[in-house]
């Protein structure tokens, strides 16, 4: 039996990353065809259920076509179930809003719900709840499972070794530890996380399909599961990368850099070696010390690569070097103005770029800020 695994799709999202409005347009309708694709491989897979683990939708307001275009393709494909948990951006406006719900998609609550899959006689056990806030010990120490049944538990909220996010519901591992879930299907991380479940159990983030901004970079997709046949049936679990565009944070180091040209073709040298494909959206993070006098022109790095990629942006997060004793003993206005900055009770960061900007003010150059 096959079953995929996704979560956090956040349909119908405002998208951010600098998006001009036809982009923003454009890719808001490409998570949507996502979700579809991800629905046809199954269905060429063989899959017979999709597990979604949380945050179908990004906002209470779904939109008209972003609700039918969803119920419209859960429909169509009647020989696999859909199973929707929801997460802390979902509402009841996507249910509530269809005239009918599909047969083929099954929900939960905020107490245990639990649904049997069955293939050729072969039973999977599916069981999930929707966590409340203060609730969640109650829920997990109320959960029964038969050990001789294959068992895949839902969730969406943060495991407790990574609490701390906000709007997001603790999932305790230790209180589901010997549960007999031998696997837990997570959501709310964005990234694909997986790990051990005592006693022979693991849990999963299958991580977004699509990234929306540059806190998303990386590969994304869902998990296939493969669960053998027998009495003590084996559950295996593949990530399957599938987003259409991808989104990269590429740090390139400035060290040494004194221009706008030589930071260039620092770039390019980086970027030619990176897996960035036209289609995708990158950011380029530069790093490293440069010197006070350099001039790196963010502008001009980003005007060089425009229309290279779908986005392209430029961060500077250089720090500035200045070695305070080559102002001594100099009697310029300038060797002044350092040693009056290096006197103040400020953190090197501060002294640092006061001085560079005051050097430029000096020099009648643009301050860049």
């Amino acid at each position: 039996m096959k079953l995929i695994h996704c979560a956090d799709l956040h349909l119908d999202a405002r998208m951010r990353t600098h998006l001009t409005a036809e982009q923003a347009k454009e890719r808001k309708a490409e998570l949507l065809e996502t979700f579809a694709r991800m629905v046809r491989y199954g269905a060429d897979e063989g899959v017979k259920a999709i597990l979604i683990a949380g945050d179908l939708f990004d906002t209470t307001r779904v939109s008209v076509h972003a609700r039918n275009f969803v119920a419209d393709t859960i429909r169509s494909y009647e020989d696999i179930t859909f199973f929707y948990l929801r997460g802390n951006h979902d509402s009841d406006g996507f249910l509530e809003s269809l005239d009918t719900i599909p047969e083929n998609l099954k929900l939960f609550s905020t107490e245990w719900t639990r649904y049997t899959v069955e293939e050729d006689g072969q039973q999977v056990t599916i069981c999930g709840v929707e966590l409340t806030e203060g609730d969640e010990n109650r829920l997990f120490h109320s959960l029964l499972l038969q050990p001789s049944e294959t068992n895949i538990v839902m969730l969406h909220g943060q495991i407790s070794e990574y609490a701390g996010k906000e709007n997001a519901e603790i999932v305790d591992l230790s209180a589901l530890k010997n549960k007999n879930i031998q696997y837990l299907a997570l959501g709310h991380v964005h990234e694909y996380q997986s790990g051990p479940l005592a006693p022979a159990g693991t849990y999963c983030y299958s991580g977004c399909l699509e990234g929306r901004g540059f806190d998303e970079c990386g590969t994304k997709g869902f998990v296939l599961l493969e669960i053998s046949e027998g009495l003590q049936a084996e559950i295996t679990s593949t990530f399957v990368p599938f987003a259409y565009r991808t989104l990269y944070d590429v740090p390139v180091d400035m060290t040494d850099v004194f221009t706008s040209a030589q930071a260039c073709e620092r770039v390019e040298e980086v970027l030619s070696e990176s897996p960035c494909r036209p289609m995708d959206l990158v950011k380029v993070t530069l790093t490293g010390s440069v010197e006070y006098d350099s001039e790196i022109s963010i502008e001009q790095i980003e005007q060089r690569f425009a229309g290279r990629y779908y986005l392209f942006r430029v961060k500077n997060e250089t720090h500035l070097k200045v070695d305070y004793e080559t102002f001594r003993a100099d009697a310029s206005l300038k060797g002044e103005f350092v040693r009056l900055v290096a006197e103040q009770d400020l953190p090197e960061e501060t002294k640092a770029a006061i001085i560079r900007c005051g050097i430029q003010a000096l020099y009648g150059e643009e301050i860049a800020l």
